[in-house]
C-alpha cells in the first residue's frame, strides 16, 4: 500500500485580497495582500505610471500545520503568481521579507521605496 502524497494548492482569492494555501483541501494558510495602486486610482488622483504594487502584508499558516516549510511554499508561488500578474511587491510582512534576502530570485520584484 502506498501512502498518499499530500497536495499542496496556492490560488488567489482576489476577493479577499489573498492568496490561499490549501493543504488535501484544506485551507491551511493565507498570506494577505494589499493593492497600494488601488487607492492612487481614486478620484483626482490620477494614474500611477508603471506596474502595479502590492503590499503583501502578513503570512499565517494554521498551528496545527507549522514547522513543515508550508508557509515558504505558499509564498514562493505568490510571488510567482505576482511576477505573472506584472505586479512590484512591498513585503510588509517579516516573513516575506526573511524569504526573499534568502532568495535573490525574487528580488527583482521587490518595489522601490
Amino acid at each position: 500500500m502506498i501512502a498518499e502524497t499530500p497536495t499542496a494548492e496556492v490560488t488567489n482569492n482576489a476577493g479577499q485580497n489573498r492568496f490561499e494555501l490549501w493543504l488535501n483541501g484544506d485551507l491551511v494558510g493565507i498570506l494577505g495582500y494589499y493593492d497600494l495602486d488601488s487607492t492612487a486610482r481614486g478620484v483626482g488622483r490620477g494614474a500611477r505610471s508603471g506596474p502595479p504594487v502590492v503590499s503583501f502584508m502578513h503570512t499565517v499558516i494554521v498551528e496545527d500545520f507549522g514547522h513543515r516549510g508550508l508557509a515558504a511554499v505558499m509564498v514562493r508561488r505568490a510571488l510567482d503568481a505576482a511576477r505573472e500578474y506584472g505586479w512590484k511587491v512591498r513585503p510588509v510582512c517579516t516573513y516575506l521579507q526573511r524569504f526573499v534576502v534568502a532568495n535573490p530570485e525574487y528580488r527583482d520584484l521587490l518595489a522601490p521605496l
